[in-house]
């Protein structure tokens, strides 16, 4: 009897291991899996590795959709171990680029040199590393950002690869008002070749212009870069445009128009070049005083006085040699209708300058001499009229603004 209950008594002893074995087992299923608990001891015991998304944490989230760039940052990191590699995929404009970025120095965080997240894209993210244990995990996310239902862009002057006159502003002008005004100059960068200061001005929400504080001088290369892309310009609205565009400056022409003598000076790179005989605008509707700039050339245009609010005074179909002035409708161009002895003895105008022309445009007229030699950025300047200076806004003619308060426009202190 002695021997059958030490046998009886083993047998105990084993079943009890078993159940305690099996315990442990039904404790490891009920786990969660952030590594803690009884599982995870056992986990580690039977030398199985931890799921991937607890070695290497990813934000945001796998899956994510409408990600906005304000509340979230990308990131991958672990929390023991190392990263070995990590690489991530911007897919936009049906285009994919690798987003450059960089793991720190204890192996623990990968982060974008661009900490913004782009708008209206897709990201995917490849990333191994290896746990504490030196054992290696992979693991691959996806997730989209935000698209915004309003977008703003900006029109620039002057055109991409352009060779313009020494009095050239670079003028952008927004599809939409712009309420971060610093936000959107930040996003604006303008250098020149040779080096010269370039500063900013706002004028109203929907305008920005850069100038240095004289004249360009002739030679100087000129590269603006507009990086607004999910700039937020406003609540809600974003900018769409990451573009680079550059200019050449000419050679320096600046004309001076003297009203009360009725002659225009042309001067190139300083020597005076000839003087030719004018009609300026009449004492009843006299012409801006102040540097303008050259910002349209037209072999020929139609010019009605309805679209400048005067009456219906005039409407030429077929005026030629037009160069704008001003936004308002100031013109230097060619008059064939005024007698020819108008010209450097009578102001008879509607406040543009005229010179002598022939009905089609001549090209040995003064009108047409001048116009084959301009360029867009060309200053005319106009001096001794009974009219006021033309505002700073009015065309590119913030030339006329002191330089301390141009500065003083802009928007980032």
């Amino acid at each position: 009897m002695r021997h059958v209950h030490g046998r009886a008594r083993r047998a105990a002893t084993v079943w009890a291991a078993v159940l305690t074995w099996a315990g442990l087992l039904a404790g490891a299923a009920g786990c969660t899996s952030d590594g803690g608990g009884i599982g995870s001891d056992i986990g580690e015991m039977l030398g199985k590795p931890p799921a991937a998304e607890d070695v290497i944490r990813i934000t945001p989230d796998d899956g994510s959709k409408s990600v906005r760039p304000e509340e979230k940052k990308l990131s991958v990191r672990v929390p023991d171990g190392r990263l070995e590699s990590v690489k991530v995929v911007k897919s936009q404009d049906a285009r994919e680029t690798e987003v450059p970025g960089r793991i720190s120095g204890d192996g623990l965080r990968w982060e974008p040199d661009d900490e913004r997240l782009a708008l209206a894209a897709k990201y995917t993210v490849d990333a191994v590393a290896l746990d504490g244990h030196g054992r290696r995990s992979a693991r691959h996310a996806t997730f989209t950002t935000y698209v915004p239902d309003e977008r703003f862009i900006a029109y620039f002057a002057p055109e991409n690869r352009s060779v313009v006159g020494t009095g050239m502003i670079v003028s952008l002008q927004f599809s939409d008002e712009i309420t971060d005004r610093a936000a959107v100059e930040r996003a604006v960068e303008v250098t020149a070749k040779p080096a010269v200061e370039v500063r900013p001005h706002w004028f109203g929400n929907d305008r920005l212009d850069f100038r240095p504080e004289k004249y360009w001088k002739p030679g100087t290369e000129v590269t603006v870069g507009l990086d607004l892309r999910d700039v937020e310009g406003a609540p809600g609205v974003y900018g769409l445009q990451h573009k680079t565009f550059s200019f050449t400056v000419g050679r320096s022409q600046v004309s001076l128009v003297d009203a009360a003598e009725r002659t225009m000076e042309v001067r190139r790179d300083g020597t005076l070049l000839t003087t030719v005989p004018i009609t300026a605008g009449a004492p009843t509707t006299p012409t801006y005083n102040g540097k303008m700039v050259i910002t349209e050339m037209l072999d020929v245009t139609r010019m009605n006085s309805r679209t400048v609010g005067f009456g219906g005074e005039y409407d030429i179909p077929d005026v030629p040699h037009a160069i704008r002035l001003t936004s308002s409708g100031t013109f230097l161009h060619g008059n064939y209708w005024a007698p020819a002895d108008t010209f450097g003895r009578a102001n008879v105008s509607h406040g543009c300058v005229g010179l002598r022309d022939v009905k089609g445009g001549g090209s040995d007229t003064p009108a047409g001499w001048f116009f084959d030699r301009s360029l867009i950025g060309d200053v005319v300047e106009v001096v001794n009229s009974k009219d006021k200076t033309v505002a700073p806004d009015n065309g590119l003619g913030g030339w006329n603004m002191k330089w301390k308060k141009w500065k003083a426009g802009s928007a980032v202190k």
